[in-house]
């Protein structure tokens, strides 16, 4: 995802295998299905039963790993995960999955998320005498799991998961089992597959596919979940758990062929077209949808409209990394060769652009002066999820209001500054309804914090330097 096409960035996919003799292989085919929730980093671990193995590198799953490489990484259990920079800095020592050896054994793991109370939590281990090699805040979990004095790795792993606040859907690797566990929230997707005997996870359930895995069931919030030999052991370790999913893998993140807690990603959001249609019907003669996330929305506006869906907008897939001209002109010239509108779809017309969200607002107003620069008459924009005013701080690169074009802009200021026509977004009650999780005026199961500001944790401020915090342990 680059810059100037998209404006969200996704946070990190994790995936793993335990009891199946090319765990590597299948974990290297289950990644390249998550490669869009990451493209910045990339690693495998696996288990022999006798020590662990890790190979990880920058770029694409596909420039990380090669044949020799995967042969290199034998064994029955791996994990492995894909990255993209939500917290920490973008290096090499910040890849995914972390391994970490020590006197009692070695651990190796892998998180999507947010962790959002890290930097307290550093700060008071610092204090107290810890160096961290990352500046990720995965390592804090490493560390709270030594301090916490238990000999055992499950206990270990508790007692540092009842530490730490926000998003983690997180898979472990040791010698002789793999561990998941997702937060009492469950923000973030991860779900429980099967090959043959073999257990699979994955962040999403597009992988299950890719590799063959059956689909078994979602880890649900506040669970810890060994698989071993022996089979696979679920416990809880939070008493206090509240569903809230994040709203956005269904409007962007998420691949549409995955389900996220049982509901089909293209049908949420074709269904979220179609209630925007009703919410903002326009005169048009055509629809189009910006590639890839909105294209479903875009089917749905038009069904339910009546106004004919084209494909008015394409986007090149083997265009490098256009961020990093040095000029604007350049930057500007390496979007149209990302996206292009088609003219012969558009020219004349009276077009209706569905986008799944606006954040900064730059991507869509480069998109509409595409569409005009083809010819079209109008352009009337239309946002299948609400106006996004809150920072994410649960795995999501908008972490200041000063990001967000909605924050700071009242709807029809956006709309002059990206020339289009008329602009509206879909309300929250439309949101509820178009993914069809319960009724509108009761909880939903889904985090909305980014459009309404209702954190379902506690969100912890830069500032705090509370030393005078006694982190626990056994």
């Amino acid at each position: 995802m680059l810059p100037e096409i998209r404006g969200l960035n996704e946070e990190c996919g994790v995936f793993g295998v335990w009891g199946h003799v090319d765990a590597a292989h299948i974990t290297y085919y289950g990644l390249h299905s998550l490669q869009h929730r990451g493209q910045e980093g990339a690693g495998i671990v696996t288990s022999d039963r006798e020590r662990l193995k890790i190979h990880k590198g920058m770029g694409l799953v596909n420039d990380v790993f090669d044949a020799e490489t995967l042969n290199r990484l034998s064994g029955d259990g791996a994990i492995g995960h894909v990255r993209y920079t939500t917290a920490g800095t973008s290096d090499f020592i910040n890849c995914q999955p972390l391994q970490f050896n020590s006197q009692t054994g070695s651990i190796a793991l892998a998180h999507n998320g947010n962790i959002v109370n890290a930097n307290m939590l550093k700060r008071q281990m610092e204090h107290q005498g810890s160096i961290f090699q990352t500046t990720s805040d995965t390592e804090v979990i490493a560390h709270l799991m030594k301090r916490s004095g238990y000999p055992g790795m499950k206990d270990s792993i508790q007692s540092a998961l009842s530490m730490v606040k926000g998003a983690y859907a997180l898979a472990f690797l040791v010698e002789d089992c793999m561990m998941v566990a997702l937060d009492p929230n469950g923000l973030r997707p991860l779900s429980i597959g099967k090959l043959g005997d073999a257990y699979v996870v994955s962040s999403e359930t597009c992988a299950f596919d890719i590799v063959g895995a059956e689909y078994v069931r979602d880890v649900q919030p506040g669970e810890f979940i060994r698989m071993d030999d022996n089979g696979m052991h679920i416990e809880t370790f939070s008493s206090s758990t509240r569903k809230t999913i994040c709203s956005m893998e269904y409007v962007y993140f998420s691949r549409p062929d995955s389900n996220v807690e049982g509901i089909n990603v293209h049908h949420a959001r074709k269904n979220l077209g179609k209630v925007l249609a009703n919410e903002a019907p326009v005169e048009a003669d055509v629809v189009t949808g910006v590639p890839d996330s909105s294209i479903s929305a875009a089917i749905g506006f038009a069904e339910e409209s009546g106004i004919p869906y084209e494909l008015g907008l394409i986007k090149n897939r083997y265009v490098g990394r256009t961020f990093i001209q040095p000029s604007q002109a350049l930057r500007e010239q390496g979007v149209k060769m990302k996206l292009s509108a088609v003219r012969g779809v558009v020219e004349g017309k009276r077009v209706v652009m569905i986008d799944d969200s606006i954040v900064r607002g730059t991507t869509a107003s480069r998109i509409v002066k595409l569409l005009r620069e083809a010819g079209a008459k109008e352009v009337h924009v239309r946002i299948s999820s609400p106006p996004i005013i809150n920072p994410c701080f649960y795995g999501i690169d908008t972490s200041t209001k000063g990001e967000l074009a909605a924050a700071e802009k009242t709807v029809e200021e956006i709309r002059d500054d990206m020339g289009a026509d008329s602009l509206y977004y879909l309300s929250v009650d439309g949101l509820k309804e178009g993914l069809g999780r319960g009724p509108i005026n009761e909880d939903c199961g889904q985090c909305l914090a980014c459009f309404t500001g209702d954190y379902p944790t506690e969100i912890y401020p830069e500032t705090d330097h509370p030393y005078d915090k006694v982190l626990g342990g056994k």
